[in-house]
């Protein structure tokens, strides 16, 4: 009894809820298969991709603010695949500011009925298996999954997240765009349901197909042959 109540106090001080062995379990054994993918040297063409976008209260994690919502779509030899998607809310009603309800139409209802994050983050991953994803802004939200699946899962965030910008230094170098809504312009990608978690991460998606299509046209073949390149511009 002694050493559940220092369990307890030891979870409690340090915000990780470790509860459910089932989610560390299935984030150990993806972690164990995520060791053995290769994407560096597969054709770009190929890779199994997951384009993600999350919806938060704000912008710093580690300063209190929270993932609302969730959205991901697959991409498989190319092609953004609509039919294969994810869509969660996660139960935060109380970090919903007017301001961000306003900005992405989630309600603090929907929230209040919304698995707790733990749930909500198992269910991403276990939709992304081991995938490589991508975000537009990933900093955003490579941060916010390395805070939220270790405080709610206990597990160090692992995947490789790549950001749309990486291939666009290929693709596009000549423009020096930034939103994601100045990208779909540039691209006549039409935008849709924008700031909904699953809208941002299929105009995401179609976006890194562009940035596919035209790094493949200037010859590189692998994400290999794309850091190589990178990497001797910088020297």
């Amino acid at each position: 009894m002694v050493m559940n109540n220092m369990f307890q106090w030891v979870r409690q001080f340090s915000g990780v809820d470790q509860s459910n062995p089932q989610h560390q379990s299935f984030m150990r054994h993806l972690q164990k298969e995520l060791k053995a993918e290769q994407p560096l040297t597969k054709p770009i063409s190929s890779l199994r991709i997951t384009v993600l976008d999350l919806e938060t209260s704000g912008f710093y994690p580690d300063g209190g603010d929270k993932i609302l919502s969730i959205g991901a779509v697959k991409i498989k030899n190319s092609k953004v695949q609509k039919d294969d998607t994810f869509y969660t809310t996660v139960q935060e009603p109380d970090a919903l500011s007017e301001e961000i309800e306003e900005l992405t139409g989630l309600k603090k209802e929907e929230l209040q009925e919304a698995p707790p994050l733990a749930d909500a983050l198992t269910a991403f991953y276990n939709f992304a298996q081991t995938d490589l994803l991508v975000a537009h802004h990933a900093s955003h939200e490579r941060k916010f999954l390395q805070h939220a699946t270790y405080q709610a899962i206990g597990t160090s965030f692992k995947h490789r997240l790549l950001d749309t910008s990486f291939l666009m230094k290929i693709a596009a170098p000549e423009h020096e765009l930034h939103t994601l809504d100045d990208w779909c312009g540039h691209y006549k990608i039409p935008v849709e349901n924008r700031h909904n978690a699953l809208g941002d991460a299929v105009m995401t998606a179609e976006l890194w197909k562009r940035a596919v299509e035209g790094t493949m046209e200037q010859g590189f073949e692998t994400l290999h042959d794309v850091y190589a390149h990178l990497n001797s511009r910088t020297r």
